[in-house]
C-alpha cells in the first residue's frame, strides 16, 4: 500500500523526488544536523520545502491537537523585516526562514493544572523539520532570542498565533560538520527518582 499525504512525496515506501540515497540511518542524521549559519543565496523549490513542511505536520501531537502554522518567508521584503526582529549579519544570508508559531486557541490544556501544550507540540514539530531538511542536504538553524511582536507586526499574525520560532532553511555554505559537545548519558539520566 502506499499513502500520501496532501501531494507531498512521503509515502510508506520511500517514493520521492529524493531518492533512496538520500536516507539516512536516524544515528547518522542526528550527528551530522547541526545550526547553520552559513547559507547560500538559493531559494528552495516549492517542492523541497514542502517535503520539510510534511515532516513537520506529521510530528505527534498532545491529544492530535496540532496546535501551530508554519509561515514560510521568502519575499526579500518581509525577510528583511524579519531581520529586524533578529539583527545578527549570519541571519541576513537565509534565502528564506519558517516562522513556526504556536496556537493558544487549539492547544491542548492538561486538566489538572492547566500546562498548555503548545511549545512542547511545536518543539517536536521544529525538530522533525530540522531532521528532514538535514537529511535532504539542507541547512537550519533555531532562532528563539528574536523580538515577537516585530515577528508578529511584519506577518500580519492574529492574536493567537505566538511566533515560538524562527527557522532559516537553504542550501549550506559549509558542509564541514562542527564537532558536538554534549554531556554524558551519566550526567542527563536518573533510574526510578532522584
Amino acid at each position: 500500500m502506499n499513502y500520501f499525504y496532501e501531494g507531498s512525496q512521503w509515502s510508506n515506501q520511500i517514493k520521492s523526488q529524493t531518492n533512496k540515497r538520500d536516507i539516512m540511518d536516524f544515528k547518522t542524521l542526528m550527528s551530522t544536523r547541526y545550526s547553520v549559519r552559513k547559507y547560500q543565496p538559493e531559494i528552495l523549490t516549492k517542492e523541497l520545502i514542502n517535503e520539510v513542511l510534511e515532516a513537520g505536520r506529521m510530528a505527534p501531537t498532545a491529544v492530535n491537537k496540532q496546535p501551530f502554522i508554519f509561515v514560510v518567508v521568502n519575499d526579500p521584503k518581509k525577510l528583511k523585516q524579519l531581520q529586524e526582529a533578529y539583527p545578527r549579519d549570519w541571519f541576513k544570508q537565509a534565502p528564506q526562514v519558517i516562522v513556526v508559531c504556536g496556537d493558544h486557541k487549539t492547544a491542548w490544556k492538561r486538566s489538572v493544572d492547566g500546562k498548555d501544550h503548545t511549545d512542547i507540540d511545536l518543539a517536536i514539530a521544529t525538530d522533525h523539520m530540522t531532521l528532514r531538511a538535514t537529511e535532504l542536504g539542507l541547512g537550519t538553524c533555531w532562532v528563539c532570542n528574536f523580538d515577537p511582536a516585530k515577528v508578529s507586526k511584519t506577518l500580519n499574525l492574529p492574536g493567537h498565533l505566538e511566533p515560538a520560532v524562527l527557522l532559516p532553511i537553504g542550501r549550506p555554505e559549509e558542509v564541514e560538520v562542527p564537532q558536538k559537545n554534549r554531556k554524558s548519558l551519566s550526567e542527563l539520566v536518573v533510574f526510578n527518582g532522584y
